[in-house]
């Protein structure tokens, strides 16, 4: 009996030490699947926007969304501790096209040249009409009828222009007036 209580001690420790190797090997191989998985910035873009990589040519435009997904809605930030859409959409021209723009989604509405929906190129800004208010939210477009922009209850994400929600508050579109 006692032979047999050993044997199955040496077994059970075996068969953990067997056990905890392998799992550590799958975890470097999930670790190395996972950066796989996530590709190069333009690969995941591309893939999340339905392009080909080389339509993504401004990698600067995709790195600085990329530093501000999932930060929270802020009214009246301008920081990564929370931003609002006119903050987040001011922060990004400036820092990827060197635009300057007014502080308001309403006063950047002023400044642009209007344009159709499918006439839309990356970095164009779209407009919406929230609570009767005219041209009180702004995102920037990117491809495929997806913008980005701080939503208020998700913060910074990207959205589909073409989302019935979106789509019905839809106001105007075009590109910065030089």
């Amino acid at each position: 009996m006692h032979r047999s209580k050993v044997i199955l001690v040496f077994l059970g420790l075996f068969l953990c030490l067997y056990t905890s190797c392998k799992s550590k090997k799958i975890l470097t191989d999930a670790s190395k699947a996972k950066s796989i998985d996530k590709g190069s910035l333009t690969e995941r873009y591309a893939a999340l926007l339905n392009v080909k990589e080389k339509e993504l040519e401004n990698e600067k435009l995709y790195r600085f969304i990329d530093s501000w997904i999932g930060v929270p809605h802020r009214l009246g930030g301008i920081d990564k501790k929370g931003v609002d859409c006119s903050g987040f959409t001011f922060l990004l021209e400036n820092e990827v096209y060197n635009r300057d723009l007014p502080r308001t989604a309403r006063t950047m509405a002023e400044k642009v040249k209007r344009k159709y929906e499918q006439d839309l190129k990356e970095g164009d800004l779209v407009f919406f009409d929230f609570d009767g208010q005219k041209f009180s939210h702004v995102g920037v477009y990117l491809h495929n009828n997806k913008f980005v922009h701080a939503s208020t209850s998700k913060g910074v994400i990207i959205s589909d222009l073409k989302d019935p929600w979106y789509y019905k508050y839809f106001s105007r579109a075009g590109s910065i007036k030089p």
